[in-house]
C-alpha cells in the first residue's frame, strides 16, 4: 500500500522511510496528484493552514476512494492536541486512525504500523 506523506520539518520523512514501504511525498508545489491505488497518510501535527495540502490531495481527481487509513506524527507535549491532524483526517475522511507516534518514531512504532496496514489490507 503506498503511503503518502508530508514533512515540515524532516521527522516524519525519517520515520516514513523507515517503514519500507512505496512512498509519495506531498508538498505545496505537488499537492494536487492523481493516483489509482489504495494509500494511507501519515500526518504530522500542525496547524490546519499548514496541512492544507493533505486536504487538497485527498480531495483531487478520485483519490478519495482510495484513502484507506491515517498515522499521525507529534510531540507528546502537545497535550490534548498530540497527532489532532491525523484524528482530524481520520474522522473526517472515516478511515481508521492507525497509529500515533511521538517525534520520528521508533522500531516499535514501525512494526505497529506496519502490522496495522498489513490488517488493512487483509480487510
Amino acid at each position: 500500500m503506498k503511503v503518502v506523506y508530508i514533512s515540515l520539518t524532516g521527522q516524519t520523512r525519517k520515520f516514513v522511510h523507515k517503514l519500507d514501504m512505496d512512498l509519495l511525498e506531498i508538498s505545496s508545489t505537488n499537492p494536487f496528484i492523481s493516483i489509482n491505488e489504495p494509500f494511507i497518510i501519515v500526518a504530522p501535527t500542525y496547524e490546519r493552514e499548514a496541512t492544507e495540502i493533505l486536504y487538497d490531495f485527498i480531495e483531487t481527481a478520485d483519490n478519495k476512494q482510495y484513502f484507506k487509513g491515517v498515522a499521525g506524527g507529534g510531540n507528546l507535549n502537545f497535550g490534548q492536541l498530540f497527532v489532532f491532524t491525523a484524528k482530524d483526517l481520520a474522522k473526517e475522511y472515516d478511515v481508521p486512525l492507525l497509529h500515533t507516534f511521538e517525534f520520528q518514531g521508533n522500531d516499535e512504532d514501525v512494526k505497529k504500523l506496519k502490522k496495522a496496514v498489513n490488517d488493512l489490507g487483509q480487510a
